[in-house]
């Protein structure tokens, strides 16, 4: 595959902006290049097109399928696997954010969870159990909203997000808080 100029810099931005959100470069990098191929892509297009080891792209490949971001298909008369990543940005972010949710706020739920019963019976001050009770019903909070968008149907989810800050304009002005 021959990259234009600019999909380079997508590819290479892409990279960089992994590296922010806890992912390597590397994987990061395959995922851009698999979301803009046209076709899907071999392991051994992936190598020759971003010059990177085989097994680097085999480790990223699976990291990728982990996170549900790239599927595996077979094409006749071809014992490679050939790559796609999800195409539809829509169902990309919901993947991301659900794998996040999954994997980082609902253990962090959890734990404040248990660390909020443990401090009722440990001694901890009531100025700290009640910052814990107000860190744990906030983050509940942002959950439970999560939770009941996410049940939406995505038209519905995508008027909103259209909506987006406008709907600002109907609730009563005032101060924060």
């Amino acid at each position: 595959m021959l990259l234009t100029p600019s999909m380079q810099n997508f590819i290479l931005h892409w990279g960089e902006m992994g590296t922010k959100w806890g992912v390597n470069r590397s994987v990061a990098q395959i995922h851009a290049l698999l979301h803009i191929a046209p076709e899907p892509m071999t392991a051994d297009d992936i190598c020759e097109t971003l010059s990177l080891a085989r097994s680097n792209v085999s480790t990223a490949i699976k990291e990728l399928q982990g996170w549900k971001l790239v599927k595996a298909s077979r094409q006749l008369g071809d014992r490679r696997d050939h790559f796609t990543a999800v195409q539809d940005m829509f169902d990309l972010v919901n993947t991301v954010v659900e794998g996040r949710r999954e994997r980082e706020y609902a253990p962090t739920l959890a734990a404040l969870h248990e660390v909020a019963k443990e401090a009722e019976a440990d001694g901890t001050s009531a100025q700290v159990r009640k910052r814990f009770a107000e860190t744990l019903e906030t983050m509940q909070q942002f959950d439970d909203w999560y939770s009941e968008i996410a049940r939406l149907p995505r038209g519905t989810q995508m008027t909103l997000l259209k909506l987006g800050a406008r709907i600002a304009r109907f609730l009563p002005k005032g101060s924060a808080g």
